[in-house]
């Protein structure tokens, strides 16, 4: 059985874990509010210039000459904007959206290459030995569209010179404060939308919907890039907050556990003791 001392020096070790835990789970939660309301509000804005563009590449005017964001190829590669977390202590917020890309990788027949977005993600590719065409860390929590262009621009551009064919997004989508669930969605090419024959689209769009729609699909790119590191970085403190929180609960429980061993080897001790000197004073009797 270990000694008082030893004993002594793991709840000593354990609180120290236990305050940085609690530490953690207070600036967590601090920052929850913020992230998730940031994610909500980007939402509806996502999915109407989504809308609009589906809308748009149904124009009869669009038709004739299809802008090359919206251009369908065989699919010959396959780009993943892999978003993850910078650190971690996120529960499995990272390991699990890492599942679902491995194996979205080992079920295509065209080889895939990953845009990484956060350290976690980057380690994964690497230990994994999968090709990365651009990787990108140091991410704020306070990040801003302008922050988020560069990774647009090697999407767009990547597919706009025909290097991938197909074009996937993957980031940990915020449900709730319990719940991120590891999402794929197709970033390009946008699907048109499905109008019944003979049917078009109900707006009107100044100087031309082809011009409309050349401007929108880069905004509409930034837009989901973005939104999605909103997703992530809202996930990413949920998570956190919730791993920190059963981290303390769980060294609380432990500490316990070891202040009662502690005594127990204290009660042994004493006793060992007091029979010591009760069986020296027979023995001088």
């Amino acid at each position: 059985m270990a000694t008082i001392q030893v004993l002594r020096r793991r709840i000593r070790s354990i609180q120290g874990t236990a305050k940085i835990c609690r530490a953690m789970e207070m600036i967590a939660t601090a920052k929850l509010k913020r992230t998730q309301q940031q994610a909500l509000a980007g939402r509806p804005y996502a999915e109407k210039i989504h809308q609009v563009i589906a809308d748009l590449a149904v124009e009869p005017s669009v038709r004739g000459e299809i802008p090359p964001l919206l251009q369908k190829r065989a699919v010959k590669k396959i780009a993943v904007v892999h978003i993850t977390t910078d650190r971690g202590l996120c529960g499995g917020l990272n390991a699990n959206l890492n599942r679902v890309v491995a194996k979205f990788i080992l079920e295509q027949s065209a080889p895939v290459i990953l845009i990484t977005i956060g350290r976690k993600g980057r380690a994964f590719a690497h230990s994994a030995g999968l090709h990365i065409l651009a990787e990108f860390t140091g991410i704020s929590d306070r990040v801003t569209v302008r922050e988020t262009l560069p990774i647009s621009r090697v999407v767009i551009e990547s597919y706009g010179n025909g290097d991938v064919d197909l074009a996937y997004l993957a980031y940990p989508r915020f449900i709730s404060t319990m719940v991120q669930k590891p999402t794929m969605e197709v970033l390009l090419p946008v699907e048109p939308a499905k109008l019944p024959a003979g049917q078009v689209g109900e707006y009107i769009y100044e100087p031309n919907p082809l011009a409309v729609l050349n401007e929108l699909l880069p905004r509409f790119v930034e837009m989901q890039v973005y939104h999605a590191i909103l997703e992530l970085i809202a996930g990413e403190q949920s998570a956190r907050m919730v791993a920190m929180r059963n981290a303390s609960d769980n060294a609380e429980e432990l500490i316990k556990e070891l202040a009662l061993t502690l005594n127990k080897v204290r009660q042994e001790s004493i006793t060992k003791e007091i029979c010591d000197i009760s069986g020296g004073t027979e023995a001088l009797a």
